[in-house]
């Protein structure tokens, strides 16, 4: 088997393709929508597709290929994906909700001319996922792995 490309880890190359891929379409996607190219986003995260899914599904799958799904390794990456996605849907998916209300209470303090120097930009409010955009996130990662199967396997 040949070296990869990112520290000599094929897998890690794949990884980063799928994070990649799900970056880049929340950068094109508007522009499909004419509200043009959002760069930003691409360090982003929260939104469609999930990037968290689409590089913890690639590392489980990628892993599932070279070594079977009955490897030690894949059942590691397995369980950390789930836990990766369990987050991104709850607990960072809750933090941004929150985020949110805190945004309109500052937003209504400073309406009635409370002094809210510390809180001059809002806080994001973007920072988990609903589950719709963790599943698009986990197929892509999966197909972007059996996308790569060879190059893994070469």
């Amino acid at each position: 088997m040949t070296q990869g490309i990112i520290f000599g880890n094929k897998i890690l190359d794949v990884a980063f393709l799928a994070a990649f891929l799900a970056q880049f379409y929340k950068v094109i996607s508007p522009f499909l929508k004419k509200e043009g190219l959002k760069f930003h986003r691409l360090f982003e995260t929260g939104g469609m597709p999930s990037s968290h899914s689409s590089t913890v599904t690639s590392i489980a799958t990628s892993i599932a290929i070279l070594k079977g799904s009955n490897s030690i390794e894949f059942a590691i990456a397995t369980v950390f994906g789930i836990i990766v996605m369990y987050d991104a849907t709850g607990i960072r998916r809750a933090a941004g909700k929150q985020a949110g209300v805190i945004n309109k209470i500052v937003r209504n303090l400073k309406n009635n001319n409370f002094d809210m120097k510390e809180m001059e930009n809002d806080l994001k409010e973007l920072l988990g996922h609903e589950p719709i955009e963790v599943l698009v996130g986990a197929l892509l990662g999966i197909a972007v792995s059996f996308a790569m199967k060879s190059y893994i396997l070469k």
